[in-house]
């Protein structure tokens, strides 16, 4: 697997497990076991089922922050119409194309923002929740920069007292809540973002909606260039 363990893969696994060789050497072996059974790095937009509805959930947007990190945006009040192993499909086609642009870049690469306006515990089943973090943190470990939880509701906090347990403390770290409506909340989002590119759900200028042909253009053009295998030989889906 040359194009996953590339150098800066095996820094990011060392990083995460403290500079042990050890632990790092067992997670990697680990992670190269799930890539062969899984084959994260087949997956396509075209595997993506309703992606014109789901890829408003979860997307990369085509701006960076001040910093020039990759955003990764998650709109959890917005339906779906989809399965949660699909949910966990696009998770990991998205954590891809996070992964082949951090290549050559600082770790930590990756904002993640969350909006959680509207959440209600029928939104995200908590296996789905853990499933998620243990893809995160065992198999992509090293690329999550900062998580921003924007506006969760009250009856978030119970659901976030039982997940910590699942969050490991270098991840807990990278975890800021935000609301729009507080002081402090707004100059920490205008300290890493540009707020006209910024969507409004998290204190930012832009109103528009997500151009779904723009994005499909793009993440095909973004398969081509990682090299996923086009839909027709492509068998992720079963």
């Amino acid at each position: 697997m040359p194009n996953f363990l590339s150098d800066g893969t095996i820094r990011r696994f060392l990083r995460a497990r403290n500079w042990s060789t050890e632990q790092a050497t067992k997670a990697l072996k680990e992670t190269v076991k799930w890539r062969r059974q899984y084959k994260p790095d087949k997956i396509c937009w075209e595997d993506i089922s309703e992606r014109e509805n789901e890829a408003k959930r979860a997307y990369l947007p085509d701006y960076v922050d001040k910093n020039g990190r990759t955003v990764f945006v998650t709109m959890t009040s917005k339906k779906s119409i989809t399965s949660a192993k699909e949910h966990i499909k696009l998770l990991v086609y998205n954590l891809e194309n996070m992964a082949m642009n951090s290549e050559g870049t600082q770790d930590d690469n990756v904002v993640w923002m969350c909006d959680f306006r509207g959440w209600t515990l029928s939104s995200t089943p908590l296996w789905e929740a853990r499933e998620s973090l243990y893809i995160i943190q065992n198999y992509y470990p090293g690329l999550i920069a900062a998580a921003i939880l924007s506006n969760p509701p009250r009856i978030f906090e119970s659901f976030w007292k039982i997940l910590k347990h699942f969050i490991e403390p270098m991840m807990n770290e990278k975890v800021k809540f935000v609301y729009t409506e507080n002081s402090e909340s707004q100059r920490i989002i205008a300290d890493m973002f540009d707020l006209d590119k910024l969507e409004f759900a998290f204190g930012g200028r832009n109103t528009a909606d997500l151009d779904i042909i723009k994005y499909a253009e793009r993440m095909r053009m973004r398969d081509h260039i990682r090299g996923a295998r086009m839909p027709a030989t492509s068998n992720t889906s079963s």
